[in-house]
Order: structure tokens, then C-alpha cells, then sequence
């Protein structure tokens, strides 16, 4: 049986793969359309980080294709219509990066929250902002609002709880009376009240039409002036010329992204030079940890998936 895989994936897991399968691996096939089609004609696996854009057309040069590993969770790349219709499996490696998500997230809100560690440059060059960078914030007794509320969602809220902080969280796909509320100790809440309620706000929700823009101009308008946004799900649910506007006129206290409706970045995106704006591009999920677990998670459903045909 053949495997493609199209973007990085670590070593040992493509050798293990290569013990009871014909394995390609090309980390510049994403960039390769039609190499990438010509390798898929005979192949009955494909595995992709985020960029493969694996749509009916792609689909159309893979008859045999039976299983889709995707390394990492996010499936926004991904056509699931025509995955399904042709008995495609779709194999997300679900879990694998959540603690580094999760540790993303609880980084960036406490150097945004205490604002005191973006002058080492002009500290070097002997400048000494102390008054200026003398009046931060501290993360306990604060609200965390959870937008989202899956494996991510749950292990930042566990992270954050050991901080000292109250959680709250909206997720229409988990009623109100499910226990995961009582067992983690959080408190659902209508996605208007977090908003208006929360210190931190960290986003955890799949790119749908749903939510598409979800975080637009009236939504953060709603923040406390004093709050932070974080965004490490997918670009395109807040609103960035939005975002970049409420950062400007101090509406809300700042904001990390790891995730943008353009990756990379225009020269013309509204972001450049906005304060208080951390930016990243497209890593709160990798780590050296896990990519080996991501990696592992896949080779493992891709093979187990193909050896039951």
C-alpha cells in the first residue's frame, strides 16, 4: 500500500511507516500541485498538516485514496463533503497538540496582562522604563473566557485554574446541564456575557460559517477595555482591520494571534505596527513534543486504518 505525505511529519514516525508501507515523503509537495496529483493517481493514503488544500478536484487524482491523516486537528483545508462521498476516512490527530496550545495561550495572556517584557532591547541600550512598565497586571482572581470548549478548551481551563483564575465558557455544542461543567469546575455562559465578562478571552472553535467573523467590530466592542484576546484557532473568526481598530483607539487592552485570514501576512494587513499586538505565525500547536506526538498520533491511524481494508 502506498502513503504521500505532503508536509512535515517527523522522521522516525515516516520510517516507521516506511517498515509496512511504499512511503513518499516531500515536505515541498504542498507547493507542487501537480506533482502532487501525479504521485496520488496510484496511493492509498495521504497525510497533510494545514496548507494541502485537499479539495474535490485533489481528490479527483486519488481513485484508491482510503485514508486522510491529517497532522494536527484544525479540518478547514480539508473538502469533509467529498472526503466522505468518495470513503476517504479523515484521521485528525486529535489531542496530540492541546498542551502546547494550551501553554500558548496561558504565555501570551500573561505577557500581555503584565506588559513588562517588551523593552529588553531598550534596556540593553541603556534605557530604563521602570515607571512606565511599573503599573502590570496579575493573572489571579481574573476571568478567563473560553470560547469553545473541546480537549484544548478543558486543559487551558485547567492551566489557568492553577493560576488562580474563575473560567467561564461558551460552546452551543455542550448543553448546560453535561457534566463536564461540574468536573471541571467551569460555568457556561451565553457567548455575549463572556465577552462582557471576561479579562482573558481565548478562542477555541473551528473556521465554520457560524463563525466567520465572529469577533467583529460590535463583539469586541463589548470587551472590557482592560481585556485581552487570544486567537489560536483558526484566521478569519475575529476580524482583524476590527481588531487592529480597537487596539489603536485603546478600546481593549491587546491581543495575540497565531492565526490570520492570509498566512503569511500582506504588506498591506492592518495589523503592522498595532501596540500591544502579539503576533506569531501559525506555532502555538508545534513544539518539539508535539510533533513527535502529532506525528505519532497519525502514522498510527493512517496504518491501523489501512491494514483493517
Amino acid at each position: 500500500m502506498k502513503i504521500i505525505i505532503s508536509e512535515f511529519m517527523e522522521e522516525a514516525e515516516v520510517d516507521r511507516l516506511r517498515q509496512s508501507f511504499d512511503v513518499t515523503y516531500d515536505a515541498t509537495l504542498v507547493d507542487d500541485s501537480k506533482k502532487l496529483q501525479s504521485l496520488l493517481a496510484d496511493a492509498d493514503a495521504l497525510i497533510v498538516r494545514n496548507r494541502t488544500q485537499v479539495t474535490s478536484e485533489l481528490l479527483q487524482h486519488a481513485p484508491a485514496l482510503k485514508a486522510l491523516g491529517r497532522l494536527g486537528v484544525g479540518l478547514d483545508n480539508i473538502d469533509l463533503t467529498a472526503c466522505e462521498q468518495r470513503g476517504v476516512k479523515v484521521l485528525p490527530a486529535v489531542g496530540a497538540n492541546a498542551q502546547a496550545v494550551a501553554e500558548y495561550v496561558i504565555t501570551a495572556m500573561m505577557l500581555l496582562v503584565r506588559g513588562g517584557f517588551m523593552a529588553s532591547s531598550a534596556i540593553g541600550e541603556g534605557a530604563w522604563p521602570r515607571a512606565a512598565l511599573s503599573n502590570g497586571g496579575e493573572i489571579a482572581g481574573k476571568v478567563m473566557g473560553l470560547v469553545g470548549f473541546g480537549g484544548i478548551g478543558q486543559l487551558t481551563a485547567k492551566l489557568a485554574q492553577g493560576l488562580g483564575m474563575q473560567v467561564i465558557a461558551y460552546d452551543p455544542a455542550i448543553d448546560q446541564t453535561d457534566t463536564v461543567w461540574n468536573s471541571t469546575n467551569v460555568e457556561p455562559r451565553t457567548l455575549e456575557a463572556l465577552v462582557s465578562e471576561s479579562d482573558v478571552i481565548s478562542l477555541h472553535v473551528p473556521l465554520l460559517p457560524s463563525t466567520n467573523n465572529m469577533f467583529d467590530a460590535a463583539l469586541i466592542g463589548q470587551m472590557k477595555p482592560s481585556a485581552v484576546l487570544i486567537n489560536t484557532a483558526r484566521g478569519g473568526i475575529v476580524n482583524e482591520a476590527a481588531l487592529a481598530n480597537a487596539l489603536k483607539a485603546k478600546k481593549i487592552y491587546g491581543a495575540a494571534l497565531d492565526v490570520f485570514v492570509t498566512e503569511p501576512l500582506g504588506n498591506q494587513s492592518p495589523l503592522a505596527g498595532i501596540p500591544n499586538l502579539l503576533l506569531t505565525p501559525h506555532i502555538a500547536g508545534l513544539t518539539v513534543e508535539s510533533n513527535q506526538r502529532v506525528s505519532k498520533v497519525t502514522a498510527d491511524r493512517v496504518a491501523d486504518c489501512l491494514l483493517k481494508q
